[in-house]
């Protein structure tokens, strides 16, 4: 689309009725990726959101103040969106009238967008709208428009061209004749992304459950290629992108390119001629065409003679398209049947996501001319948008004028949030772009006459600055690399400051591109601020790391605002005169007022406190739990800082423990009111010092599930008891006194817990009067360094064991860990865990994840530095190398030095433009397979602390289980590396396995900010909330809502849309409407797809919902291919051994069962029950289920023998786990008496048989094959979808019960908040258990009221 202004959600295609194309990917858990600006702030958790909770109690003083924008008063706004739509006619010339669908919010310019879309209107981009007459205002609404109502009649008038315009029609042309052409997706460019699904369903999902009505029990073939088998070693890599058939263009042109010719000179341009081009149609025949301001026609140049008459045929088309029908009529008719197949698309296959996604691998493609691609390259299209007035964009006015919008009610704050996305997305594609052009030599510096490390650049209204450690500023922190951190710190500190959104208080764009083993820093220009020294504008904070620091009375009240949510300290510093200045901010924070006015904060790195174990500080002791672990470590550089995560976990356990204590004090003063408080009055404090001296070791979590329950049911009560002593007496306000002291609050009558983020900063110096305080900060921090290594890390490795989270690539587990707030640095640590835990075997998934991703990072960083040093003309031969000496068999690889480069190396070393910090340009080629492999296990080593044992690949391999296939993907995905999709021999010792034909291209890797759509998530919480009460309807309603709010903000593709579509596939699946949950989850997959990338772990969960909806809806060889593709992505990205193949095989079991292919069947099922039996062990409920899924497959087989076999085992643990009487062991037992009465009818008739020959008397056998339902309902179970008949008043009863289950989980939430902060889908009660927030497989038995 040409016409990209903010307001577009990229034009919904007519075809889908326009309905507010809803959807985008899921991360898992919704919202989780990013800070939880409303989950967390201060022991706050979104249990406000709810009405039923009634007041939080007063000592949660740590929350935030305003009333979050939640229930009470979304009733009432809800209704401004919904305005209801009403149909309008179009009159276009040359089709008949059709209907068109609109709604009254909707601008004039979205119906343009769809006419430019629709299959018969397509080709007109140059026209207006008139309704009586009246042309009708292009950015106006179509409420606004006077005399617009349902049946009202819009004639659509051809336009003159401007060249503008001439140009944008020759773009939209070319985008039609590209539009089923993936070489953008391949590329990384437009936001462009790749989707398979459609190979796999063969079109849409729709369509074909009309056309293959009834059951589908056509003979299907089955048989799964060789290398998706249980046990099949191969693991091919071309599968993974599958060749689509439309991918062959049908070519309508042979060339479409701008003329030599341009511009006209200025006689022509006075005759109208706007611009001129040339095509060579499919026939061969060259032609040359004129655009003037009445349309296109055919003019008499060529090549080499310029005569711009027109030529005969005389036909002047006011439409590019039409004069190429004209003229060809190949074009003709490939062009209808190409607009054909691009309206069939689904509209997620060609929508523009929101941030390129890039794909690691591509196959190979011939470079095909295009005008707008050339074109595009000279002209920076980013910083010369054609459709803005002006030309270049000042971003940082964009950005803060979004920011400033109002937003007091629900449609102006979906306004605000959808500009300030819009404006994000815009910026993080622009400084992208730039960041690759300044690494590609392409922009010149703004101080060209210093060494290239130190130079900046300003493109496009952007600052472009590189991760050296320019003048010594970074020396006390570790120079370069802490100049390298310290952007990504930055980033997450600017990410937190928009997150809390403090009115008045501005944050700069901020954008971080590693690209070619650089890393740029993008960020938008404060007005003024390079007119000016940075001494004179920096009004707060300090420049020089604390010896020079001034403070501002506005900067100190506005940041007071933001202290409470992000726990920061108002504090006061020593400056190099020793006088006293108060932050509430690092002092490296610095403040700077714009010429605009505005407050601007910037070097935000150490937002959140150090993290000691990475900072030894002479003098200064850590708790035991850090000394045992080895800690204090020295880091490469002193800027560790404790994620935001960890910091909210930590205040929230330290509130649990604050109640824990104040509750305890006060229930001995009750029971001792009687006797003289005196002794009381003494004794309460050693009491409570007690426990104060370890309060991580015992609370942490060693506390039994059912016992912490009950102590915070408690807690609840004795909140209210403390709330209600509080003023009066005295002695109760002693008890929370002393309950502050040993939480660490800064206050002494109320919870708050907050940090210091200046303690242990060198160079830092406190006031005499602070030292107490002080010292209270550095405990705190020392106990937060240990919470992490007592409480985080064994909480993620209890949740890794009891399957909670099912990590499965490097990126998975580095978002679980992150989740929790443990930095990727304690990766060792974490594995050193692993490796040490009594259930080590249900962990090996978790174990070779981690060595995986230990790995691969250890080769990034040196992969980083290794690239720095080539040149551009060598960069194919010396990542090919880098990765023969990382993956391949090959002994000693040869680096391939470009031949003309060794001649002219003396003239190349005067260039000054060198790419910067280039050494000796060939270093790169000596390196050798044992060497990198060395550096690795060093880097592992000093990097996280853990020691590899493999000196090569090979070993690697071998000693823990990996798969080359994996490391390379997961190398090309942390690099940005792009390779040619093809079959690669890595064990072959023979041949090198890369060549530099095979690497194909390096995409840039970005990190940016996600602005979050807030309202929409408070209703998809409540949603789930509702959800997991029970309320299946209400909770549908709600997550409709939010869809529809995500898709106001975000556009019709984001992650978060992903996760809502899923479920509500999910809840209409269990409501019984399969279609909707077919369409729905068909959505949540293209979504994936496009937005998380065609493997993402999240993507296969997407393909196995999609396949039991598919199967439920009888597209049974659908459903197979499916979860087929399912199984590969797993089997490429981790391999087999993984708990979620326990789960996809059983579903393909289940499939191939259920269409009677038993021995197929009993591969997977099979291959289930192995996995299952390691990593549940042999006693779960998950491997009973598998024996009585096995056993079934064998008695339709009669091999009751090996039936009865299986049927018994699952028989003893289901009575060994839940007794005689429990209904599941009556279950098993009947079935076994049914096949025991099989097995022996089988027997007398093989009697009979035997006995009287041919001339037996044989009754019939009855062998069953499994009926429909029957395969249907295991594959439920195993999803762990459950369908609950109920009457009305077991609802009612089980409605309460949900709702004391529910009272007493919020008890217990509560504490499991502490220990996962982003936990934003508990299990639900009383529902179904909801797949939404993690693979389905997790829980081993279900919970008791869901065992009908």
């Amino acid at each position: 689309m040409v016409i990209k202004t903010d307001e577009l959600p990229a034009a919904a295609p007519a075809d889908s009725a326009r309905e507010p194309s809803s959807q985008a990917g899921g991360k898992g858990r919704p919202g989780a990726a990013e800070l939880p600006s409303v989950m967390l702030l201060n022991g706050d958790c979104p249990e406000n959101l709810r009405k039923e909770e009634g007041p939080t109690e007063p000592p949660r003083e740590n929350g935030l103040d305003e009333a979050e924008p939640g229930e009470e008063t979304t009733g009432q706004e809800v209704i401004v969106i919904q305005d209801t739509g009403f149909s309008v006619k179009i009159l276009a010339p040359g089709i008949e009238p059709f209907a068109l669908q609109v709604s009254p919010q909707e601008m004039v310019q979205e119906i343009h967008q769809v006419l430019m879309d629709r299959e018969d209107t397509c080709h007109r981009t140059c026209f207006s709208l008139h309704l009586d007459g009246n042309m009708l205002d292009h950015f106006s609404e179509l409420r606004s428009v006077e005399g617009l109502q349902e049946g009202s009649v819009l004639r659509v008038v051809e336009e003159p061209y401007t060249v503008r315009e001439a140009r944008i029609h020759v773009r939209h042309v070319r985008d039609l004749l590209k539009s089923l052409d993936p070489s953008d997706a391949f590329n990384g460019v437009d936001c462009n992304s790749l989707s398979f699904l459609s190979v796999f369903t063969d079109g849409d999902l729709g369509d074909s459950g009309k056309r293959k009505k009834g059951l589908e029990m056509d003979p299907i073939d089955c048989t799964p290629p060789e290398y998706i088998l249980p046990g099949s070693r191969e693991r091919p890599l071309c599968p993974l992108q599958p060749q689509n058939r439309d991918w062959k263009p049908l070519q309508c042109l042979k060339v479409l390119t701008m003329s030599g010719w341009n511009p006209p000179p200025g006689n022509r341009k006075m005759h109208g001629d706007l611009m001129y081009l040339f095509v060579i149609t499919a026939e061969d025949r060259q032609v040359s065409i004129t655009a003037s301001t009445r349309g296109f026609y055919l003019n008499q140049s060529t090549a080499y003679h310029f005569n711009p008459k027109p030529a005969s045929p005389r036909f002047l088309s006011h439409s590019l398209v039409e004069l190429l029908n004209q003229i060809s009529p190949t074009f003709k008719k490939n062009f209808a049947v190409l607009q054909k197949k691009r309206v069939q698309r689904h509209p997620f296959e060609r929508i523009a996501t929101p941030f390129q996604v890039y794909s690691w691998t591509a196959p190979q493609a011939e470079h095909a001319m295009d005008c707008v691609r050339a074109e595009d390259a000279y002209t920076s299209r980013l910083g010369y948008e054609e459709h803005i007035p002006g030309q270049t964009r000042d971003w940082n006015e964009e950005l803060q004028t979004t920011r400033e919008l109002p937003r007091k009610n629900l449609p102006e704050r979906l306004l605000r949030e959808r500009a300030i996305f819009k404006v994000h997305s815009d910026f993080t594609a622009a400084a992208t772009r730039g960041a690759m052009a300044v690494i590609d030599g392409n922009v010149m510096a703004i101080n060209p006459s210093e060494e290239t490390k130190m130079q900046m650049f300003i493109w496009n209204n952007i600052f472009f600055s590189l991760g050296f450690d320019v003048r010594d500023h970074y020396k006390d922190f570790g120079g370069d690399v802490a100049a390298y951190v310290a952007p990504a710190n930055d980033l997450n500190g600017v990410r937190t400051y928009n997150a809390v959104d403090v009115e008045g208080l501005y944050t700069l764009g901020t954008v971080v591109v590693d690209y070619r083993g650089y890393r740029v820093t993008a960020q938008s220009i404060i007005p003024g601020i390079l007119e000016r020294d940075q001494e004179q504008s920096v009004i707060y904070g300090s420049i020089d790391f604390g010896k020079t620091v001034v403070s501002h009375p506005r900067y100190l009240e506005l940041l007071e605002r933001t202290s409470r949510p992000l726990k920061i300290l108002r504090h006061r510093v020593l400056n190099d005169r020793d006088e006293e200045v108060e932050l509430c901010s690092s002092v490296e924070c610095k403040g700077i007022i714009g010429n605009d006015g505005r407050h601007y904060i910037l070097d935000l790195l150490r937002t959140f406190p150090p993290d000691l174990n990475f900072l030894p500080v002479p003098g200064e002791q850590l708790p035991e739990e850090c000394t045992r672990a080895g800690f204090p470590r020295s880091h490469r550089h002193k800027l560790c800082c404790l994620r935001q995560e960890l910091v909210d976990a930590f205040v929230e356990h330290r509130y649990l423990l604050f109640m824990k204590l104040a509750a305890l004090q006060l229930m001995q003063q009750k029971a001792s009111k009687m006797e003289n408080s005196a002794s009381l009055e003494n004794g309460s404090p050693p009491s409570l010092e007690s426990k104060s001296e370890d309060p991580l070791g015992s609370e942490a979590g060693s506390e039994e599930e059912g016992s912490s329950v009950s102590g915070l049911a408690k807690v609840k009560e004795l909140a209210e008891t403390i709330a209600s002593d509080d003023g009066t007496d005295p002695r109760s306000r002693e008890v929370i006194r002393s309950a502050c002291k040993a939480v660490g609050s800064i206050s002494s009558t109320a919870f708050d817990v907050r940090f210091n983020p200046d303690i242990f900063s060198p160079g830092v110096r406190f006031p005499e009067s602070c030292q107490e305080e002080v010292r209270d900060q550095k405990q705190l921090l020392k106990d937060a360094a240990a919470f992490l290594l007592s409480c985080q890390i064994p909480g993620l490795v209890k949740d890794c064991t009891d399957h909670v989270v099912l990590p499965m690539d490097g990126a998975t587990l580095s978002e679980v860990m992150r989740q929790r707030g443990i930095n990727m640095r304690y990766l060792g640590k974490v594995l050193d865990l692993v490796l040490r835990s009594p259930a080590r075997d249900q962990l090996d998934h978790v174990y070779k994840i981690g060595i995986g991703e230990l790995i691969t990072r250890s080769a990034k960083h040196i992969f980083k530095t290794y690239l720095q040093g080539v040149e551009l003309s060598g960069l194919s031969a010396a990542i090919s190398h880098f990765l023969n000496c990382f993956l391949s068999s090959y002994p000693n690889p040869v680096a391939h030095l470009p031949a003309d480069e060794l001649v002219s190396k003396k003239r190349n070393r005067k260039r000054r433009n060198r790419p910067p910090g280039a050494a000796d340009n060939t270093a790169w080629a000596v390196m050798t397979p044992q060497e990198l492999w060395k550096n690795i296990c060093q880097e592992a080593k000093n990097y996280f602390d853990f020691s590899l044992e493999c000196e090569s690949v090979d070993q690697a391999v071998e000693t823990y289980g990996l798969q080359k296939i994996t490391l390379l993907r997961e190398i090309s995905l942390k690099t940005g590396i792009q390779i040619l999709l093809k079959e690669y021999s890595f064990d072959s010792r023979h041949k090198p396995a890369f060549t530099e034909e095979d690497v194909l291209n390096i995409f840039p890797v970005v990190k940016h900010v996600n602005p979050k759509a807030s309202d929409a998530f408070h209703f998809f919480q409540s949603g789930q909330a509702k959800v997991q009460q029970g309320f299946l309807k209400e909770g549908c309603e709600l997550i409709n809502e939010a869809l529809n709010l995500f898709n106001n903000v975000y556009g019709a593709m984001h992650v978060e849309i992903c996760a809502c579509l899923r479920l509500l596939a999910r809840l209409h699946y269990i409501m019984g409407d399969y279609a909707e949950a077919l369409s729905n989850q068909q959505k949540a997959v293209l979504m994936s797809e496009r937005v998380m990338g065609i493997e993402h772990p999240n993507t296969i969960q997407e393909y196995m919902h999609l396949a039991l909806y598919c199967f439920a809806s009888s597209q049974l060889s659908t459903a197979l291919s499916l979860l087929y593709r399912a199984r590969y992505l797993t089997l490429l990205v981790f391999g087999e051994d993984h708990p979620e193949m326990a789960l996809l095989d059983n579903n393909i079991g289940l499939v191939l069962h259920g269409v009677m292919e038993y021995d197929l069947s009993l591969r997977f099922l099979e291959n289930a029950l192995d996995i299952s039996t390691k990593y549940h062990g042999p006693k779960s409920l998950k491997v009973a289920l598998s024996h009585h899924l096995v056993a079934r497959v064998y008695e339709s087989k009669a091999e009751f023998r090996s039936a009865l076999q299986h049927e018994k085992e699952g028989y003893t643990i289901y009575k060994t786990q839940l007794g005689e009487d429990h209904e599941k062991t009556k279950e098993s037992s009947e079935y076994l008496k049914c096949l025991t009465q099989q097995a022996v009818a089988l027997q007398r008739t093989m009697n009979e048989i035997y006995r009287n020959g041919s001339s037996a008397n044989i009754s019939p056998l009855k062998f069953t094959a499994p009926s429909m339902a029957s395969v249907l309902e295991q594959l439920n179970v195993i999803n762990g979808i459950l369908f609950i008949p109920l009457s009305q008043k077991d609802l009612e009863n089980l409605k309460a019960e949900v709702a004391r289950r529910h009272q007493l989980q919020e008890a217990s939430k509560n504490r499991d908040k502490a220990e996962e902060p982003m936990a934003t889908e508990p299990e639900p009660a009383g529902a179904p258990e909801d797949a939404a927030s993690q693979p389905q497989a997790a829980k081993d038995p279900p919970s008791p009221s869901l065992q009908g």
